[in-house]
């Protein structure tokens, strides 16, 4: 996997190297600040002082903006740190790469938890609730990205009716960056993003097929239903800024759908999911890759003869600030398939 590490390290150099060299003349928040977030008021009388990342993309923000020596933790790790941020990752508390319980979060005497997903802090959490943490007067902000409803859906992640795009990240970084009292860093990354995100865009060709993809997060094991990247979610956004769309049809966020389906959407790629969390044998992508060559059924998918399977880090398959990495490392690889041009 040194490749593809090394292609995240690459891509995102520019953000740190924008934080730096260009940053914008946003004016310092004044407090007390509110913001709407999912449903809730927050006001923050001041800038916290001991943060809690709670899920990865809310920690690699974070760190994004510069404010390691704020975060009093993290914890919920799907992939390892960017490369790029693992000296400033190194100087934080991790709790736990999978999910923490109440009590070890608030013995880090927290006055701030960023939120990834509301399977952390939500309503069915199995951690705690934001009423919880309200109790003990530590306030919450859940990602702008993640905050679906479950009216339609049965599990816990909802269904997203329209396609995610990159302005609910964009929100996330800006309203963090106020929290915190640094609106400069968050508009330099946001303007790093943007480039990136019009960049690749404008480097697909527009005369090229509409290439349709299934996006195979994991597996509990070879005869599970398998989690795929949902119609309208982060992994529908990377089919669409590479010209194409998402073979899979359902709203859910995160569908899970057996094999005879996924044999019937008949995909021109399958992207799967690099998860360095060692949950399950298919969080490998050379595992993934060795069932889709060697079940009798699966090997016959014209995507899989024609060896079109690409890895991509599975965090991008989540809303966040590496679906844009994720969908560099899907586009150069299928450019040197001659899949898209």
């Amino acid at each position: 996997m040194t490749s593809l590490k090394s292609l995240l390290a690459a891509c995102g150099l520019s953000a740190i190297i924008g934080l730096a060299a260009n940053p914008s003349l946003a004016g310092s928040t004044t407090y007390p600040l509110t913001l709407e977030n999912c449903g809730a008021q927050v006001t923050f009388q001041k800038a916290p002082e001991r943060v809690i990342g709670l899920g990865q993309n809310s920690a690699e923000i974070l760190l994004l903006l510069g404010l390691q020596d704020k975060m009093a933790g993290t914890a919920f790790w799907p992939s390892k740190v960017l490369p790029q941020l693992a000296e400033a990752n190194a100087k934080v508390k991790l709790l736990t790469v999978e999910m923490p319980t109440f009590e070890s979060m608030l013995a880090e005497n927290p006055d701030f938890v960023a939120v990834a997903l509301p399977s952390l802090v939500g309503p069915n959490s199995k951690i705690a609730k934001r009423e919880d943490f309200d109790k003990v007067g530590v306030a919450t902000y859940l990602s702008p990205s993640t905050c679906l409803s479950t009216k339609d859906v049965k599990d816990q992640y909802g269904s997203r009716a329209e396609l995610w795009n990159m302005d609910l990240l964009y929100k996330e970084i800006d309203e963090l960056s106020q929290i915190f009292d640094v609106a400069d860093r968050g508009q330099a990354l946001i303007a790093d993003f943007k480039a990136r995100e019009a960049k690749l865009r404008s480097s697909v060709s527009k005369d090229g097929k509409n290439l349709s993809y299934v996006f195979w997060f994991s597996s509990p094991s070879p005869s599970a239903d398998a989690y795929l990247g949902g119609k309208n979610s982060a992994s529908g956004f990377i089919a669409d800024l590479l010209g194409g769309h998402n073979a899979i049809s359902a709203e859910a966020e995160w569908p899970t759908l057996g094999w005879e389906g996924i044999i019937a959407s008949n995909p021109d790629v399958i992207v799967v999911a690099s998860l360095d969390r060692n949950r399950w044998e298919l969080d490998k992508p050379e595992a993934k890759i060795n069932f889709l060559n060697t079940d009798p059924a699966v090997s016959q998918i014209p995507a899989v003869k024609n060896k079109a399977i690409v890895i991509m880090d599975g965090q991008a398959m989540n809303p966040t600030v590496r679906t844009v990495y994720g969908a560099e490392q899907v586009a150069g690889q299928l450019k040197a398939l001659g899949l898209l041009k």
